[in-house]
C-alpha cells in the first residue's frame, strides 16, 4: 500500500486543482465551530437587522456555524472566491446615481449572467472529484454556495481568503467583486490562517450607501439595504426609502464601486458564464410590468433575477419609473395601478403621486373610486399630499 500523501502535498494539489478549473482564490480552515459569528449573527438577528426572511432562524444559525452539523466527521473546510466581475459596458461605470434611460433599471453585476450557485457547484464537485482521482484518496464532502446555512464569509475570513470590509463584504487578492464558495470534508488538510489584513481607517462605503444601510462599520441593517429590499424583501419598500432606490431595479453595486480596493484591482472575470455576449445590465421596466408568471420564468431561466420573484420585481419598477422625473412614462404606472397584486398597484400608486401631472391625478382618481383593497386606497391618498407634488388637489368623496 502507497504511502499517504503529506498534508502540504495534498493541499498544493488541490490548489493546483483549483487553478485549473478556475478557481482563483483557494484557503482551507479546521471544521471547528464558528463560536464568535454564531454570537455575532444571533445577536443581529435579535436587534432586527437582519429584515424579514422567516427561513433564517437561530437553528439556522446554529447548524451553519457547527459544520460537524452539516457532514459528520468534518474536520476542513475548502473556502473559494470566483471573481465575476463583467466587461461594464457603455454607460453604467460612473452613473450610481443617475439614470441609465428613463425605462431602464440598474442590475447588480452578479446578476448579468448565470446563475453563480449552479455555476460554482459544479464546479466545485469537479475539483473535489478530480482531487480524489489525483490523490487517490477517498473522502466525504459537501458543497455549499450561498444556498445553505454555510456561513461563507466567515469561513473566508478564517480560511484566509480574504478579510471584511466595513461594508461586510468580503475584500480579497482580487478585490470584492467576488462569489463564494465552500466545501466541508473528513479530509484532514493543512490549514490557513486568517486574513489579518483590514479597510484601516477608510469609509468610503458608508457615507456613499444612500439609504443608511451601513449603520456600523461591519454592521448591516438588511431593512435599509437596497440588496435585500429588491431582491429578497416580499414586502412593501418603506415610502421613505423609495426615492433612495435611484434605478436599481435588482440589488445594488454603490458600495463595492466606491471601494479603493476595487479601483486598483478591477480584473475582469475570465468565466463566459458572468461575462455573457448579452449581459442583464439593465432590465426594460415596461416589458416587466408586461410580464405573467411564464413569461417571467422563461424570460430569467438560469438567471439569479428569478430571485427578486415577478411581484417582486414590477414592485421595483414601479418604484424606479417613479424615480425618474419622467412624466413621459405615467401610461406604464397606469397599467400597473390596474394589475392583479395588491403589492404592485400600491407601489404603482405612489410613483404617480411622485411623478404628478394631469394623467397621473386622473388616473389616481379613477382608481379610487374602485379599489378594493384598503393599503392601495391609502396609498392614493397619500399620493395626493407627496411633498414633490405641487398641484394642492385633493380627493373628494
Amino acid at each position: 500500500m502507497g504511502k499517504r500523501p503529506s498534508e502540504f502535498h495534498l493541499k498544493q494539489l488541490l490548489a493546483d486543482c483549483a487553478s485549473d478549473l478556475g478557481l482563483e482564490c483557494l484557503g482551507i480552515t479546521s471544521a471547528v465551530p464558528f463560536l464568535r459569528a454564531e454570537q455575532v449573527a444571533i445577536e443581529r438577528l435579535d436587534k432586527g437587522l437582519m429584515g424579514i426572511l422567516p427561513w433564517y432562524t437561530q437553528e439556522r444559525v446554529r447548524r451553519g456555524t457547527h459544520p460537524e452539523e452539516l457532514l459528520s466527521g468534518a474536520r476542513s473546510i475548502i473556502s473559494i472566491a470566483v471573481n465575476y466581475l463583467p466587461e461594464t459596458g457603455e454607460g453604467i461605470v460612473g452613473c450610481r446615481g443617475g439614470i441609465m434611460t428613463r425605462t431602464k433599471g440598474r442590475v447588480a453585476r452578479y446578476a448579468w449572467g448565470r446563475d453563480y450557485h449552479n455555476v460554482l457547484k459544479k464546479r466545485l464537485r469537479h475539483l473535489m472529484q478530480r482531487f480524489g482521482e489525483i490523490s487517490g484518496l477517498a473522502f466525504r464532502f459537501k458543497v455549499y454556495v450561498d444556498d445553505g446555512p454555510m456561513i461563507d464569509r466567515e469561513v473566508a475570513w478564517r480560511a484566509g481568503v480574504g478579510f471584511y470590509g466595513k461594508n461586510t463584504n468580503v475584500l480579497t487578492g482580487i478585490g470584492s467583486w467576488v462569489l463564494l464558495g465552500q466545501v466541508i470534508t473528513d479530509l484532514d488538510l493543512e490549514h490557513d490562517q486568517p486574513n489579518d489584513k483590514s479597510c484601516g481607517t477608510c469609509v468610503a462605503c458608508i457615507p456613499a450607501c444612500p439609504t443608511g444601510a451601513i449603520v456600523d462599520p461591519y454592521v448591516i441593517d438588511s431593512n435599509r439595504c437596497i440588496s435585500y429590499l429588491t431582491i429578497e424583501n416580499r414586502g412593501e419598500i418603506a415610502p421613505e426609502l423609495r426615492p433612495l432606490l435611484g434605478d436599481w431595479v435588482f440589488g445594488c453595486d454603490i458600495c463595492q464601486e466606491v471601494c479603493p480596493v476595487n479601483k486598483v484591482r478591477e480584473i475582469i472575470t475570465n468565466e463566459s458564464a458572468f461575462n455573457p455576449e448579452e449581459p442583464a445590465r439593465a432590465l426594460d421596466l415596461g416589458e416587466i410590468l408586461e410580464f405573467d408568471e411564464d413569461q417571467f420564468r422563461e424570460k430569467f431561466r438560469g438567471s439569479p433575477i428569478r430571485r427578486a420573484t415577478l411581484i417582486g420585481l414590477q414592485r421595483n419598477a414601479c418604484v424606479v419609473l417613479g424615480n425618474s422625473g419622467d412624466r413621459n412614462v405615467v401610461p406604464l404606472l397606469v397599467k400597473a395601478l390596474n394589475m392583479d397584486a395588491s403589492m404592485v398597484r400600491r407601489h404603482a400608486a405612489w410613483a404617480l403621486g411622485r411623478l404628478g401631472g394631469e394623467a397621473a391625478f386622473k388616473a389616481l382618481a379613477d382608481a379610487w373610486e374602485n379599489e378594493p383593497d384598503d393599503l392601495v386606497v391609502n396609498e392614493i391618498r397619500l399620493a395626493f399630499h407627496q411633498e414633490d407634488n405641487a398641484s394642492g388637489r385633493e380627493l373628494t368623496g
